[in-house]
């Protein structure tokens, strides 16, 4: 316990870090962080006064402007899901819901053997142990928590892309340790590299990184004694091509050591607010992170892990989900491109990569006039500052809504 209670205590603070949400009413997260008060006695920081501020305040002018389209806004900017949580996700939820006991949190026998089958079946990695599967409260908090887990510190770095999800950077800086946002793992130079992030596809850019530079990274990261983990939320949304798992045989060599594999249910299976999710791959990782998560409590719930395991085993939603979001993102790209958009990457994922070469925040003003709101691409890091991320995640007739207003 000695390094969890160290690891709560690891939080430094850095301003303008990119959050999940912008909306009308409360965030969903709770109330902004001008509410926070300092510790008691002696006038230390709290955790929370200590974490950075979501930066969607920011978005504020531009959100007002495009909700004063007489035609209303199109939010674009967050990846919310909007369609139906498929029924028999549902019924197995409903089904699971007499829990009155404590659940597992290394999962049932039957989650992780359905996580090992889905990756045979869909991600092309044969022989996952299922002793090697462990259940999340959804992707973040693992994204968040895993440097500190592992037991990075001070002294050490944490690399993750250039541009990316902020939370690689949080969780850096919860542990205390060195966030290092570079594409070349060379940046990191002599210092102790204990944990090395790679998301493909990539939130926000929908990039994916192939065979062969996976390979690389996981080959640097073996003679360093860094673990790899790779996001891969994205991977059943891919638009041309495949995704390579880092677990795949090709990138690997057929050993999971040193290797984690994180997925999310929330998008292909629009089950955001499950908070349904898994890491997967070396069981000698997983048992560290299990020993931790008994002891702080983190645990998915029965009725999610049921749900979690029925979702797993069918494909068909998936598949159906899928199109939808082709469907959206053909309009939404021939939209853009026709308004003088040039698109970069965004081969897979819930996400436009798009630029008209001016600063991100005049794009999102110009689009806020036409009654569009999108996330400006510094939130990921100053390598985005000339471009936009847009949302997929809106219903047909809102997408729509969007093609109609930038080509009209």
């Amino acid at each position: 316990m000695e390094g969890l209670l160290q690891g709560q205590r690891r939080v430094l603070r850095r301003p303008g870090l990119a959050g999940r949400r912008l909306q009308d009413g409360p965030h969903p997260q709770g109330p902004p962080g001008d509410q926070r008060a300092a510790a008691a006695g002696g006038g230390a920081l709290t955790l929370a006064a200590s974490l950075p501020d979501f930066p969607w305040d920011r978005l504020a002018p531009a959100a007002a402007r495009a909700r004063s389209h007489p035609e209303g806004v199109v939010d674009l900017s967050v990846g919310t899901p909007v369609d139906p949580t498929p029924a028999l996700v549902q019924r197995a939820l409903a089904g699971a819901a007499d829990a009155p006991g404590y659940p597992q949190t290394w999962g049932t026998p039957a989650l992780r053997s359905a996580v090992a089958a889905w990756f045979a079946r869909r991600r092309g990695v044969p022989g996952l142990d299922p002793d090697g599967v462990l259940p999340t409260v959804g992707s973040k908090e693992l994204v968040a928590w895993l440097p500190t887990l592992l037991g990075a510190g001070p002294g050490d770095v944490v690399v993750h892309p250039e541009v990316a999800y902020p939370t690689y950077d949080v969780g850096a800086r919860i542990a205390r340790a060195t966030p290092l946002a570079s594409d070349a793992l060379t940046a990191a130079g002599p210092a102790r590299v204990p944990l090395v992030w790679v998301n493909s596809p990539s939130n926000p850019t929908g990039r994916v990184l192939p065979v062969e530079h996976l390979r690389e990274v996981v080959a640097w990261a073996r003679e360093r004694g860094a673990v790899v983990a790779s996001d891969e939320c994205y991977a059943e949304l891919v638009w041309s091509g495949r995704a390579p798992s880092v677990l795949d045989p090709e990138v690997c060599g057929g050993s999971h050591e040193g290797l984690l594999a994180v997925y999310s249910l929330s998008k292909q299976s629009n089950l955001a607010g499950y908070r349904a999710a898994f890491v997967a791959g070396d069981p000698a990782l997983v048992r560290r992170l299990l020993e931790v998560r008994k002891h702080a409590g983190m645990i998915v719930p029965w009725p999610v892990q049921a749900a979690l395991t029925a979702a797993l085993g069918d494909d068909e939603h998936v598949q159906e989900q899928r199109e939808r979001y082709r469907r959206r993102r053909e309009v939404l790209l021939g939209a853009l491109t026709g308004a003088g958009f040039r698109v970069d990457h965004s081969e897979a994922g819930l996400y436009l990569w798009a630029t008209r070469d001016e600063p991100c925040w005049d794009t999102v003003g110009w689009l806020a006039e036409r009654g569009v709101l999108v996330a400006p691409g510094e939130f990921y890091g100053a390598a985005g500052a000339r471009h936009v991320r847009v949302a997929l995640t809106a219903t047909d007739e809102r997408v729509g809504a969007v093609a109609a207003r930038l080509t009209g």
